[in-house]
This record gives structure tokens, C-alpha cells and sequence, in this order.
């Protein structure tokens, strides 16, 4: 169900309407008992019937045997087998595949490249006992593009060596739109978005179905057993020798994305929205490069050799993909919210999870509904602190009210004072903190507000930024996360704070330093943009106004 947002309901009179969909699934197909070097063993048994051929040669040439029924396959069917090379946009060679026949079904085209997945490597000893480790390298995998009945183009990646793990790309689109035009919907694309629509209510109502419906379990399974079995893993094991071995798939998600689209009814309007946002937000959110804000950004070798752990990106960037298209991004680690125009009135904000294992609720495919509800809240906190640092609104009461102390249990609490410049820079960090879906720390907050000022770790650090912290909750403006360390900023309320500091740094003390010398020259400009033509008329009734009372020297 599609559930309202701030941004969404501040705009709703621009819209002509809005949909939620699920995008691209990336699933994991994998054999439980392969995962180990025991359960190897023990799969190879039922499979050979004893270890005496277990090694390092029986098992490539298993790799050499399925490499050879591919190839023979795709000649005798004249299907493309095409070798890419790395950097190359696979999926875009597909799509350039796709038959003309909107009746075809199975395989079109099969790929071939590179990547790097768990393989096993046998040692024996003289005594004929043997040792199995478990490794990653660069093997050959085979992507299998094909065309099913419900989900449209589907592509299957399936290793060539043994456990023959595989991952299975789904697009949501495709499949609502073969379940609408079952009942009649009829719709417009540009590229992987519905721009034109028949019938609002049966597609949201068809959307809803495939991300909220418990069968869409039983329709990931099914799609996935159509074609893992009998067009993929049988190049590998034949049907007996899958039956005989034991050897079954099990699926968990991988990938996922999901997007809220609003249909603008005009473009001009949907680019002044969404140029306007980015223009806006991109100091309160942190945007000095269009590379990174804040964080750490390590390769994975780089990170074991000097002993630190793994540390999630955080990233915000606005990249130009081709005419008039911009990319407003900011990660989170391994989750990614995004927002980007898609043809002339479509504006597409996605949240993107490129491992589900961030989430806590597991990876199961039994999972799946509890990991998309996930991908919907971050959608909607994204949205929510987009709406609050585009459009701060002032509070009548809460200037008098933040620097009076406040009582937290038996503690007195002093109050939050925004004429100091640290509290200051604190809600500017905050507010560059806000989007993040879960949360942030102690150390974050501390980091963020040094690197805004300039300040050594010693003026501030985390003892600092709990005090403030202390403070800020004390005013209802931040809340502690259940049974976690880490913190959440309270949207409506803290938009106001958000109001009172961009009216004093960009406002008032713009205003009156330029309005307080009568003769001070308006500074040329060829051609001055809106805001700068508000501030000089601004400025021009405040010298009036100061030599009214008697304040211009």
C-alpha cells in the first residue's frame, strides 16, 4: 500500500497522480549443502558415489563440460553466445536482443564473463586423505537472457564451476504491466517508468499487489524453477544427476529496488520543482563536491591491511547522465536513495539495497515482504527530510522557547541556543544527518561538526557532542532509537530549528551588514539572479528604514 509522504503532499496540486512500484530483484539461487566444505563432500558422494575422483581436475573438468554444452547449445538453436569484456554494459547488449516477436518465450542470447565467485580447491596427500578449502576467483559465468510469460525479460547468472551458485534479475515494471493488461490497463513508457497511464487506480492497485501480496513469494519461486533447472544448471548436471545428488536451489534476496514516481501534470513545473530542491538543499545537506560529503571511502584490501573494519560509504553526489538529466544520490552504505527525472513529467525518487543483509529482518526469500516494508520506510524518511530541509517553516513560539533550560528526568538541561556558533553548526550537521534511515552515532554527529568548522578533535568530540546532543533531545528534537546507540532527527519538529538558523545566516545578518552604511555601493552584476534581486530590494527599504530611526551613522 502506498503510504503518503511530505514531499508527495506539499506538491499533490502540481500532480496528475502517483504509483509505487518494485524495480530491479537481484535474487540468490544456491544449494545450502554446497555452501560448505563438509557438505561438498558429502553432495559429491551421492553425486560420484566416493571421493576417489575428488579433485581439482574432475572439477574443471565439470567447468570444461558446461562450457561445451553451452556453446554447442546456442550453435545448433542459432542463439548468440557472446564474450564481453570487462567495463562493457551488458544489459544494454541484451536489450539490443530483445526479439521482435512479442509471442517468444526462453532463451534469446547468452553471455559470457568474468567474475568472482566461491570455487573449491582439493589437496591430497600421499596417505589418500584429501583437505577441501573453499576460495574466490575469476570463473566464467554465463547470463542467460530470456523472455517469461509474467516478468518479461529476466536474466539468469549462473556460475560454471561447481556449487554453480546463480543470481536471477527481475524487473517489477514488466511484470505490472503484463498483470494490468490482463484486466485492461493500458500504459506509456519511457524507458523502465510509466509516463502515460489509463486507469491510475488498477495500476497503484496491481503495483500494491506484486510488493504487498504474500503470493509474490510463490510467484519469485515459480519464475526462478521455470528456467534455473531446465535452461541453465542442465548444462551443467543433467536432470538425473540433479535428482540423484540431491541438488535443489534455495533463493534469498539479494538486491532490491523500489520507487515512488509522481506524474507531474506539467513539465516546466516538474524541472522548477526539482532543480529548485537540489539548488536549495545542497548546502543544508553538506553538498561541497559533487563526489563526497563526509565518510570513508576505502577499498576492501586497503581497509584488512591497515586493521580497520569495514566502513559503510556516505556519500551525497549530483551527476548529469545526459540532457537535462540530473541525479540527485546520497548512500548510505550499502543503501542508496535517489531521485532523477524520467522522460518530461515523471519525477522517480528510488531507495536501492545492494545487500539485504543490512537489514535486520534477513535475507530469506520468506522474507521478501518484510524487506521491501524496509525499502518503503526508507523511501519515505528520505522524502520526509527532503521536504524539511527544501521547506523550513518558522515557529511563532519556539524562538523564545529553545534557550529557556528544559528538565529531563531529575536533570536540569540548559536550552538550545542558536546564536552560538557551535549549537549552530551542530543543526547544520544534523540536518546533513537527517536522511540517513538509520540513524546516526555519537562519533558521527562529532565527526560531521568538526569537519564543517575546522575544529580539532580535542575542541570537539564525542563528550561534546553528547552534551548537545542531551540538549537537543531535552527540546523534543532528536530521539534515541530502541535498543540502539544511535540517534534519529524528529523531522517536523526540527524543520522549524532548520527555519530559525537559514533565517539568521541567510537573511538577517546578510541584510543588516550590507544595509548599515547608506553609501555603500549595490554591488553590479550582468545579469543578477532572483534571490540576489529580493536581497537588494530587501536592502534598499532597510537603509530607509535605519535612516527613519536614526541607526545609519
Amino acid at each position: 500500500m502506498s503510504l503518503p509522504d511530505d514531499f508527495s503532499k506539499y506538491y499533490e496540486n502540481l500532480l496528475d497522480g502517483s504509483y509505487d512500484c518494485l524495480d530491479r530483484l537481484v535474487l540468490r539461487a544456491y544449494c545450502p549443502i554446497l555452501q560448505s566444505a563438509g557438505g561438498f563432500r558429502c553432495w559429491w558422494e551421492g553425486f560420484r558415489g566416493s571421493h576417489d575422483d575428488l579433485d581439482d581436475n574432475h572439477l574443471m573438468r565439470m567447468a570444461g563440460r558446461f562450457s561445451r554444452r553451452v556453446r554447442a547449445w546456442t550453435t545448433q538453436n542459432d542463439i548468440p553466445l557472446i564474450y564481453c569484456k570487462r567495463g562493457e554494459r551488458k544489459h544494454e547488449m541484451a536489450e539490443a536482443q530483445i526479439p521482435a516477436d512479442p509471442d517468444f518465450l526462453g532463451v534469446f542470447l547468452v553471455q559470457v564473463s568474468k567474475l568472482s565467485a566461491p570455487v573449491y580447491k582439493v589437496k591430497r596427500y600421499a596417505s589418500g586423505r584429501f583437505h577441501l578449502t573453499r576460495q574466490y576467483a575469476f570463473i566464467n559465468h554465463y547470463s542467460f537472457h530470456i523472455m517469461d510469460p509474467e516478468w518479461g525479460h529476466v536474466t539468469v547468472i549462473i556460475a560454471g564451476h561447481p556449487p554453480f551458485n546463480a543470481l536471477v534479475v527481475l524487473n517489477g515494471h514488466e511484470w505490472v504491466e503484463r498483470a494490468g493488461r490482463e484486466e485492461g490497463l493500458q500504459v506509456g513508457k519511457t524507458g523502465n517508468c510509466f509516463t502515460e497511464i489509463s486507469d491510475a487506480a488498477l495500476l497503484n492497485r496491481t503495483a500494491d499487489a506484486l510488493s504487498d501480496d504474500v503470493r509474490t513469494v510463490g510467484r519469485l519461486v515459480q519464475v526462478c524453477e521455470r528456467w534455473l533447472y531446465s535452461a541453465c544448471l542442465c548444462f551443467g548436471l543433467t536432470r538425473e544427476e540433479q535428482e540423484r545428488s540431491g541438488f535443489r536451489y534455495q533463493y534469498a534476496v539479494y538486491q532490491a529496488e523500489y520507487s515512488r514516481n509522481l506524474l507531474f501534470r506539467r513539465g516546466s513545473e516538474l524541472d522548477e520543482v526539482f532543480e529548485g530542491f537540489i539548488d536549495r538543499t545542497r548546502r543544508d545537506l553538506d553538498l561541497r563536491k559533487v563526489t563526497t560529503i563526509f565518510g570513508w571511502k576505502y577499498r576492501p584490501k586497503a581497509v584488512k591491511k591497515r586493521g580497520r573494519k569495514n566502513r559503510p560509504r556516505f556519500e551525497v553526489t549530483v551527476e548529469t547522465l545526459e540532457y537535462n538529466l540530473t541525479v540527485f544520490k546520497v548512500h548510505f552504505g550499502d543503501l542508496t536513495l535517489k531521485a532523477y527525472s524520467k522522460g518530461e513529467r515523471v519525477l522517480r525518487i528510488e531507495a536501492i539495497v545492494h545487500n539485504a543483509k543490512v537489514f535486520p529482518c534477513g535475507t530469506g526469500l520468506d522474507r521478501f515482504p518484510q524487506i521491501v516494508q524496509s525499502l518503503r520506510d526508507n523511501l519515505i524518511r528520505f522524502l520526509n527530510a527532503l521536504r524539511h530541509a527544501d521547506k523550513a517553516f518558522l515557529d511563532d513560539g519556539m524562538l523564545d522557547e529553545l534557550p529557556q533550560p528544559t528538565l529531563r528526568g531529575d536533570k536540569r538541561l540548559a536550552g538550545v541556543d542558536i546564536n552560538q556558533p557551535r549549537m549552530r553548526s551542530v543543526v547544520q550537521a544534523l540536518t546533513a544527518l537527517a536522511p540517513d534511515p538509520a540513524g546516526f552515532t555519537i562519533g558521527d554527529l562529532a565527526e560531521k561538526v568538526r569537519a564543517q568548522t575546522g575544529q580539532p578533535e580535542s575542541d570537539y568530540g564525542p563528550r561534546q557532542a553528547a552534551y548537545d546532543l542531551r540538549k537537543l533531545r531535552g527540546k523534543d528534537l532528536v530521539e534515541r532509537i530502541e535498543n540502539r546507540r544511535r540517534y534519529r532527527v524528529l523531522l517536523p519538529r526540527f524543520q522549524a530549528l532548520a527555519g530559525l538558523v537559514i533565517v539568521r545566516q541567510k537573511i538577517f545578518i546578510p541584510l543588516v551588514a550590507s544595509a548599515g552604511d547608506l553609501r555603500k555601493a549595490e554591488p553590479r552584476s550582468k545579469k543578477p539572479g532572483v534571490i540576489d534581486q529580493h536581497y537588494r530590494a530587501l536592502q534598499r527599504e532597510l537603509r530607509r528604514t535605519f535612516a527613519a530611526l536614526g541607526l545609519v551613522a
